[in-house]
């Protein structure tokens, strides 16, 4: 039985691809060969990986022979297109887009939450949307002792979620409103985001909701295990480089006591409980940035509801909200013993 394993890493020169390789190597995974795949007129160019200078190659289907794991980080268009050609090619796929998450065949898993799922995996696990890790991540012992009917959350998303034009736009915006000099026009979001809050983030959809928020409310019932949980939430563009924080309001079947939310949260895995507001201690996404704790804080009742409760959650949308759940997952992957037997024929070949 193997102990050390293949890793590609697809779309590994962008800002999470290069995070995940960073991760790989700092909580040090079983790495065989470390086999970083990008765009073709990428190719040649060299990243680090544990003392090496290693060539990135192009992202075509023959790149994935002898690959065990394949962690995506690419776009739905690269995922929909070479997740299935790596899993004919013996790999089990950890995907970052939005292409596989809602499909039924295929696992929707964050680590401290429903680990559980990988094992009815077909080839490809999905990898969630980075606002809705973080949410699950500290909603999942309180689902569990008091079933949560019902979450109303608003997101203050940070700009790197939108990959490095994101930052670009809010750093260059920034130099030129301080220096009093011409904006420069946006480039990753519909409006200047110096100085300024965007109520959208992706496309608007039917009901006048966005991609985004869907994807909250859809994602959320997938990883909880509970189609009748009702969600609702409002995403919105902050001018801030790391971490997303959201405000979530829910409403619970039992009572809970915010002493009681607070004790299960300080022994929830991956979470790290700041709340002393008389200190003014509560988290915030410059001291969450570049960490991978889920930070949660301004635990309270809502009293204009029955058993309602208001809680403030901040992490780092690349780290843990990308990069590490993708790696938790295939560290998972290999405690469970999930690897040696991938079951490629849902794509039309048989096991290897």
């Amino acid at each position: 039985m193997k102990t050390r394993w293949n890793v590609a890493v697809v779309g590994a020169l962008g800002m999470v691809g290069t995070e995940m390789m960073r991760t790989l190597e700092q909580r040090d995974f079983p790495v065989a060969e470390l086999r970083p795949l990008d765009l073709a007129e990428h190719a040649g160019q060299r990243v680090q990986f544990d003392g090496k200078s290693i060539e990135v190659l192009p992202a075509t289907a023959d790149n994935f022979e002898g690959i065990d794991i394949a962690i995506f980080s690419a776009g739905s268009e690269a995922s929909l297109q070479l997740a299935p050609e790596a899993v004919k090619r013996g790999a089990v796929v950890v995907d970052n887009s939005a292409a596989w998450r809602m499909d039924p065949a295929c696992p929707l898993v964050v680590p401290e939450v429903n680990p559980h799922d990988l094992k009815w995996h077909n080839g490809i696990i999905a990898n969630p949307n980075c606002s809705t890790i973080q949410m699950v991540v500290a909603l999942k012992p309180i689902h569990d002792l008091a079933k949560i009917l019902r979450v109303v959350v608003s997101t203050y998303q940070a700009t790197s979620g939108a990959g490095k034009a994101g930052v670009t736009d809010l750093e260059a915006q920034t130099r030129a409103r301080c220096n009093d000099t011409e904006t420069p026009a946006a480039k990753a979001f519909t409006l200047p985001i110096a100085f300024n809050v965007i109520p959208q983030i992706d496309l608007f959809q039917e009901g006048g909701y966005t991609k985004e928020e869907y994807k909250m409310v859809n994602e959320t019932k997938k990883i909880l295990g509970d189609p009748l949980v009702q969600v609702t939430a409002t995403c919105v563009r902050v001018p801030v480089f790391f971490s997303h924080s959201e405000a979530v309001n829910i409403q619970t079947e039992v009572k809970i006591r915010p002493e009681k939310a607070r004790d299960l949260l300080r022994r929830a895995p991956g979470v790290v409980v700041m709340d002393d507001p008389a200190n003014n201690i509560y988290p915030t996404p410059l001291m969450a940035a570049h960490t991978d704790e889920v930070y949660v804080g301004r635990i309270r009742e809502d009293n204009t509801i029955e058993n309602g409760l208001n809680l403030w959650i901040v992490s780092d949308n690349i780290r843990k909200g990308a990069a590490l759940n993708a790696v938790q997952i295939a560290e998972k992957l290999v405690q469970m013993d999930l690897l040696n037997t991938n079951k490629a024929e849902v794509f039309g070949t048989s096991s290897r």
